[in-house]
């Protein structure tokens, strides 16, 4: 029996012999293989960080990320910051090698005591390395790994390279990953300007952001970042006077509008959108929300801000008495004329609820808004604003046949000038067919209209699907003097060192001629001053400007796009799904006011300024009847009834028909107005019905009779009789 006993004593203890032994061995095989992979991970690599969107001014205004991380160097880092990091995380970080045996020690004991894991005892090299290579989950495997990369981390870098890649990687709460995005996002400056009571709550929240952040809990942020100046104290970082003065600073968050790499703001939501589209078209995804690109932009927050509120506030006033008006849209650009900087950018009234961008992405008909591009087609092919157009209540061509177009103000005859500034549809409609269509669309282009655009009659109404910001930048020639330039939002990429790496140079072109830009500037002035964008002038805007607006059928879209010479906006209204905004909703009742309301605010403090008269430009006397050079009789002409257009057979064959109205006669008008006209374009010969009156005397001077013999449009010859009496 007792043989058996120690057979089987010594049987166990050999077979626990090699299983310790195979234990060892696997330990020591685990150990080494550890150790290598230790050696493998035991590097620094840069974390990725955001890219910063600055605004015309170079100051932050957006960041993209997937942490939101700015990297600096330590040199550029508070070194109350550093102090407090250490006196926190790390007292002995400077002492020992990656491993902290007495802290190690008091955090196993705490472990034994609790029968788990509740303190890790890791110095900052250790957080490093679990922040950058591991998981967060506690395991004494994990911690085994953890210590060897430390150890191998302190072997390969200094330690200042090793407290540098912790702030830049360690997360402070509300979004902000590295000490730099969290200066700037709770106060708004960089690290390096970090006072003691700022670089210890920053400290403070590592330990658990997510609960001690002070916009989770202010009071326990306090009693963390006290606990921070106390151990600063005691570890003589700083002085009993800095610890007093720090102690009794409030905690001192920045307000929302100073966070500024906050990655949404209170507003600039379809500006900041439209930069993103473009960056990930440029760049893709993983460069824009990791590569730390530095982009510069021609985003003015003053102005988006007004734009967004012209907006906002015109839509509310709509809505107040017209219940439907609820789902009504807006949008507006505004840009700078000279450079194509686009500084403001608002694509609808709720970015919230939906992120399309009317201004960019939305094509509609533009309605009486495209007509000046038809007009200055026109001035480019020899017109001017004094030349008459007549016969307007005569049929166009139409694509279904003769066609009369409609309209609010409607006349038989009308200078360019008068035509658009009361956007007579019949004179944009003859003056299309006499310029001709290809003509107006390839002047489009080159305004600046990338948009497919129909080449039919109704094109001068408006017809065709153009953006907001395309027809904006068309009226920006209007403004820059004939010269297009190039709308852009960005203007140039850096990469994360600094490195230009994309730019957008402001790219201009000529587009119709300084003269008919000046001509142009004129009428469209004259619409603003008493045409259908009079109500500007009442919504208290007093700058001279030029504008244009546009109404759709059924006032499904309402336009207005104006201009200063130094700032060009366009405004525009509808429903998504085209229905009437209102009863009878011209552009000048719904457009016409908020943009009155931006540029109030965009131009506050402005000078008045226009445009001189280029010397090729002259100031003419025109005859009204025959649209020639006024002649001395012209003035004096009794444009009346009691003028008589008689066909000459009718003189010479007996009767005499009932007076017909004489040849461009028009009650309220004088016979004779003066108006712009470039030099080539002034009509040569004088007026032909009154600079050769032949005057029969019958009694007094006073009852003289004048005879007038004419050729009529329809190749009749008449002759006209004008009593004196």
């Amino acid at each position: 029996m007792r043989a058996r006993l120690l057979i089987g004593t010594i049987l166990a203890i050999t077979l626990l012999g090699w299983y310790a032994a195979y234990r060892t061995a696997r330990f020591v095989l685990t150990f080494a293989g550890e150790f290598d992979r230790a050696t493998e991970l035991a590097h620094i690599v840069p974390r990725g960080q955001s890219t910063i969107v600055m605004d015309r001014h170079q100051r932050p205004a957006f960041t993209f990320y997937a942490e939101q991380r700015i990297n600096v160097p330590v040199e550029r880092v508070s070194r109350h910051m550093l102090e407090a990091i250490i006196a926190v995380e790390d007292r002995r970080f400077y002492s020992h090698y990656g491993l902290d045996p007495v802290r190690i020690t008091g955090a196993a004991l705490k472990n034994v005591r609790a029968g788990r894991i509740r303190e890790g005892g890791s110095t900052i090299t250790q957080q490093l390395v679990r922040m950058t290579q591991l998981s967060a989950v506690r395991t004494f495997e994990r911690k085994i790994r953890e210590a060897m990369i430390a150890l191998r981390l302190e072997e390969r870098y200094s330690k200042p390279q090793i407290l540098q890649a912790y702030l830049n990687a360690v997360y402070f709460g509300q979004g902000y990953y590295g000490v730099e995005a969290a200066s700037r996002g709770y106060f708004a400056k960089p690290a390096a300007e970090l006072t003691v009571a700022e670089a210890a709550l920053l400290a403070a929240v590592v330990r658990s952001p997510s609960s001690d952040a002070p916009a989770i809990s202010a009071e326990r942020a306090l009693r963390r970042r006290n606990l921070v100046l106390r151990l600063m104290r005691d570890q003589q970082r700083i002085s009993e006077e800095e610890f007093g003065a720090a102690l009794r600073q409030p905690l001192g968050s920045a307000t929302r509008e100073s966070r500024i790499v906050a990655s949404t703001t209170d507003n600039g939501d379809y500006f900041q959108e439209e930069v993103r589209r473009q960056l990930m078209s440029m760049f893709g995804s993983e460069r824009v929300l990791r590569g730390g690109l530095r982009v510069f932009t021609t985003y003015d927050p003053a102005l988006q801000r007004a734009g967004e509120q012209a907006i906002r506030s015109r839509i509310d006033e709509i809505a107040r008495t017209r219940k439907q008006a609820r789902d009504l849209q807006g949008s507006l650009v505004a840009l700078d004329p000279a450079t194509g900087d686009v500084l403001a950018l608002v694509g609808g009234r709720s970015f919230a609820e939906s992120s399309f961008n009317r201004a960019t992405q939305a094509h509609r008909q533009a309605g009486s808004a495209f007509k000046p591009i038809v007009f200055a087609a026109a001035l480019e092919r020899g017109y001017a604003p004094g030349s008459l157009l007549r016969e307007l209540d005569m049929p166009a061509e139409g694509m279904d046949g003769a066609w009369v177009p409609g309209g609010e103000h409607e006349e038989s005859e009308y200078t360019l000038r008068r035509a658009l500034k009361v956007s007579s549809n019949r004179a944009a409609v003859q003056l299309l067919q006499q310029v001709g269509v290809g003509t107006a669309v390839y002047y489009a282009h080159r305004l600046g209209i990338a948009s497919d655009l129909p080449e039919v009659p109704s094109l001068a109404l408006g017809t065709g699907e153009v953006t907001l910001l395309e027809l904006t930048a068309a009226y920006g020639v209007f403004a820059n003097e004939g010269v297009l330039a190039a709308p852009r939002l960005i203007t140039r990429i850096e990469d994360a060192d600094g490195t230009i790496i994309w730019s957008a140079p402001v790219q201009t072109q000529r587009a119709i001629s300084t003269t008919n830009a000046f001509l142009m500037s004129s009428m469209l002035a004259d619409v603003v001053a008493g045409g259908t964008a009079a109500s500007a002038r009442t919504a208290g805007f007093k700058l001279p400007a030029g504008g244009k607006t546009g109404t759709t059928d059924d006032y499904a879209d309402a336009w207005f796009v104006g201009y200063t010479p130094h700032l060009v906006a366009g405004v525009w209204f509808g429903f998504d799904t085209p229905a009437p905004i209102m009863n009878r909703g011209f552009a000048g009742v719904v457009a016409v006011p908020a943009w009155a309301r931006f540029m109030k605010t965009a131009t506050a403090g402005a000078r008045p300024d226009w445009y001189a008269m280029p010397p090729d430009v002259e100031k003419v006397a025109i005859c009204r009847a025959s649209g020639a050079r006024a002649a001395d009789g012209c003035k004096y002409a009794a444009l009346s009834a009691s003028a008589l257009v008689v066909p000459i057979d009718a003189v010479f064959g007996g009767g005499w028909p009932q007076a017909v109205p004489p040849l461009g006669a028009r009650k309220a008008e004088e016979p004779v107005y003066e108006d712009l006209f470039p030099l080539g374009a002034v009509p040569p010969d004088l007026c032909p019905l009154h600079s050769h009156d032949v005057t029969a005397q019958h009694g007094p001077r006073e009852s003289a009779i004048a005879i007038q013999r004419i050729q009529r449009p329809d190749g009749t010859v008449a002759i006209i009789l004008r009593g004196g009496g």
